[in-house]
């Protein structure tokens, strides 16, 4: 008989820590399906500031904004410094894959 109520003991405590298991995996996956939908959520956030600025930035250069502030020409220079470097970058990389390769 005591060898029945050790092995019914066993067995309870294995499905407690099973039961136990099943929680914390059911809560991790909605804490995981929570911080994808935030990641997504956050890369849209991005672009939308994005195309704000773009848009902006457009407005400015167009003149139908007028937008004096040290802060915001600091941000116009670099936009257009980056812009240059990156078509450098471009131009750079397609002489690279025109070039002849050594062999």
């Amino acid at each position: 008989m005591e060898n029945k109520s050790a092995q019914s003991d066993w067995m309870q405590k294995f499905h407690e820590m099973v039961n136990s298991c099943q929680v914390e995996l059911k809560k991790t996956t909605q804490i995981g399906m929570k911080m994808l939908s935030a990641s997504q959520s956050n890369a849209q956030l991005h672009e939308c500031y994005e195309s704000l600025g773009v848009l902006v930035r457009e407005a400015i250069q167009s003149g139908k904004l007028d937008w004096s502030n040290e802060k915001v020409n600091e941000l116009l220079g670099r936009i257009d410094q980056l812009e240059k470097e990156m078509e450098n970058f471009e131009n750079e990389v397609r002489d690279i894959k025109q070039s002849p390769s050594a062999e």
